[in-house]
């Protein structure tokens, strides 16, 4: 065995010690009988962080903005990334088994692998930047191996990438796999990029849907047309990126990705990015009669973590969806508001099973109303489940007597408390439900204008 082999082989002993699995938590606030479970991620930041010097925190957020955290099972993204660090393949994952002398499959598949080879290519980029021991202290000084990590061409896109991480470092966030970052004051030095517009900011414009920033797609990812005129537009297609938003955006504009769709949504606040003109036929759909007729929407997250599904997102999305539908003359049902996974001849399954289809579909038609409710219970709090009803989860709590919003009403188990016995259940957030018999709306059970889960 070679001395680079024995190496390889008591590094990658200690990664899969250190982290053998990554179990997820419904929320820090959540009763946590398996603790034990997420500690081998806070060690594999740890780890990682000190190994290589780069700001544990930074790693973190950078973590959580490609992917909440999601290992994802070793699956690649739609834009060929990697792990819960999006190790990117003709890119960072290269880098990454140059770096650490750990196999590509291993960055691929293993958490602990995955989070030291991110943390390896940042270091590797500070120091082509000029980053001193001294400088490495400071977060702020970091922003150009961010950049460099996304990958954006566009110094737009790249803005929006490294600032969506500064963005999560100052406000702070926990992840539903038990790490959590508190937010602090940051002043990132942007150098040339601090003149670079910013998407959904200052920046150009759709002419299409004025909401929506404009970040144009590579003439290599869609085909020059001219519609309706040429080919009616009858359908809008909804997609899941399997990705982030910068990512996805940053993709388009990638002249081997091969892919567009017209439009990307935001799951933090439901922002839009256009990257193909209406008029324009975007490869969204795997299938060609389909690209011509319909308007193709990505949105950011993966089909099997639910926690990208945001009101913000649905509502952003939908109002968007409303707007092509006004325009285009489509009708608001199924039939021709429809998932990838439904085009004929797809391989996809976005946007998967955690899509709302009744939620969206309401939003889309106009009832968009938004209730709120004062929480009236003997205790000091009331639990917050993550679906409606009283066997499922507790993924935290709310104080008696605190104000809430109510996106959305369910039909779920039956429950007595202050306000009657009644089996509605209000979602106050993505994935948080508490029972309407605990909450004073100023209805009695359904509230008018708000949409039904």
């Amino acid at each position: 065995m070679s001395v680079r082999t024995s190496h390889r082989g008591r590094l990658l002993l200690t990664l899969t010690t250190a982290l053998t699995s990554v179990v997820a938590v419904a929320s820090p606030a959540a009763a946590d009988p398996g603790a034990a479970s997420v500690a081998p991620l806070t060690a594999a930041f740890d780890t990682a962080a000190v190994r290589y010097d780069v700001p544990r925190d930074l790693l973190v957020a950078l973590g959580y903005a490609e992917s909440r955290l999601d290992p994802r099972a070793g699956t690649a993204s739609t834009s060929g990334g990697y792990g819960l660090m999006h190790l990117a393949a003709n890119r960072t994952l290269d880098e990454a088994v140059t770096l650490t002398r750990l196999g590509p499959g291993v960055l691929r598949t293993e958490p602990a692998a995955n989070v030291l080879g991110a943390a390896a290519v940042l270091r590797s980029y500070a120091d082509q930047a000029g980053l001193t021991a001294t400088a490495r202290d400071d977060v702020n000084l970091w922003y150009a191996p961010v950049v460099r990590y996304g990958g954006a061409s566009d110094p737009s896109v790249a803005r929006l990438y490294a600032d969506t991480v500064y963005d999560l470092l100052r406000v702070g966030f926990a992840a539903t796999r038990g790490e959590a970052v508190a937010g602090r004051p940051v002043a990132p030095r942007r150098g040339a990029l601090e003149r670079a517009a910013v998407l959904g900011g200052v920046g150009t414009l759709s002419t299409d849907y004025g909401p929506a920033a404009w970040a144009p797609a590579s003439t290599s990812n869609y085909t020059v047309a001219s519609r309706p005129g040429s080919h009616p537009v009858d359908r809008v297609v909804i997609h899941l990126a399997q990705g982030s938003y910068a990512g996805t955006v940053s993709w388009f504009q990638n002249p081997a990705a091969q892919a567009s769709a017209h439009y990307t949504v935001r799951s933090s606040d439901g922002a839009v990015t256009q990257s193909v003109r209406e008029k324009d036929i975007a490869w969204h759909a795997g299938n060609w009669t389909y690209n011509t007729q319909s308007i193709g929407i990505e949105h950011e997250g993966y089909v099997d973590n639910p926690a990208w599904f945001t009101d913000a997102m649905y509502r952003g999305s939908a109002a968007l969806t409303r707007s092509l539908t006004t325009r285009y003359g489509i009708p608001r049902d199924r039939a021709h508001i429809i998932g990838h996974v439904e085009v004929p001849g797809a391989t996809h399954t976005d946007p998967g099973p955690n899509w709302n289809w009744t939620y969206y579909l309401q939003l889309v038609n106009g009832i968009t109303g938004i209730g709120s409710g004062t929480v009236t219970t003997s205790a000091s709090t009331l639990n917050v489940r993550s679906g409606p009803g009283a066997s499922y989860p507790v993924v935290g709590s709310v104080a008696d007597g605190a104000t809430v919003s109510v996106y959305c009403q369910a039909v779920g188990s039956t429950v007595t408390g202050p306000y009657g016995t009644t089996s509605v259940w209000d979602r106050i957030g993505t994935n948080r439900y508490v029972s309407d018999a605990y909450l004073l709306t100023g209805y009695d059970g359904y509230i008018p204008n708000v949409p039904r889960c």
